[in-house]
């Protein structure tokens, strides 16, 4: 099992996440933060004041996958994040020692897998 973080830019969230769906996953957690990398600051007028924006906009993404879904997901990410400018963003792949599903107490493999429970039709 393997946690994957991505760090990608916030417009390009649409699209890693269509990518993420089409490859079967769809258990993601997202987060907006703000990050400096390899782009360059800007100088900006800010009421008269000059001001120097070093951390740029990010959102990070966050999913826990198996083995087998390891690379369907960095070839997701990359896909739908890639412009070919600075600033694209980084995967990081760490390992996952344990995962527990909340609600059924399942573990490893087994808790990772998509919930496809009918939901009902309310009476």
């Amino acid at each position: 099992m393997k946690m994957i973080t991505a760090v990608i830019r916030p417009e390009r969230v649409q699209q890693v996440k269509e990518a993420l769906f089409q490859a079967g996953i769809s258990g993601i957690t997202l987060s907006r933060v703000s990050g400096h990398g390899g782009e360059q600051e800007i100088v900006e007028q800010y009421r008269g004041t000059r001001v120097m924006i070093e951390f740029r906009d990010k959102v990070e993404i966050r999913m826990a996958v198996s083995e087998p879904f390891e690379q369907a997901a960095i070839d997701a990410i990359c896909k739908g994040a890639r412009t070919g400018e600075v600033g694209d963003g980084k995967i990081f792949v760490q390992p996952l020692e344990r995962v527990i599903r909340i609600r059924t107490g399942e573990e490893g493999n087994s808790a990772l897998t998509p919930v496809t429970e009918k939901k009902l039709a309310p009476v």
